[in-house]
């Protein structure tokens, strides 16, 4: 019995921690503020939506076209699509979830 009563307290400690710190939890600002990585964000989009990232989703496509080919299915094609797509749109989605306001 004081096994169960030394378990029963323990829980509620643990249950009036967590308590306390959700309600005194402050907000979430994810995506404001820090600065000190900007300029290597903004060049690694220029890199993925510019002319480089246009080359390589390209030449995802292709090998994904050249493979379906030899391979006879449609899987490499839609991979090698899927690829190009996330490669120049990933950054704009990701910066979208990110500095999301709830």
């Amino acid at each position: 019995m004081k096994q169960l009563k030394a378990l029963f307290a323990n829980k509620v400690v643990v249950a009036s921690a967590l308590a306390a710190a959700a309600v005194m939890s402050t907000d979430a600002m994810a995506g404001t503020g820090g600065t000190e990585f900007d300029d290597i964000y903004t060049l690694l989009v220029g890199w993925t939506q510019g002319t480089l990232g246009k080359i390589i989703a390209l030449g995802m496509f292709m090998v994904g076209l050249s493979a379906g080919i030899i391979n006879q299915s449609i899987v490499a094609v839609v991979v090698g699509i899927g690829g190009a797509l996330a490669l120049y749109y990933g950054p704009t989605v990701i910066s979208g979830v990110v500095s999301a306001l709830v």
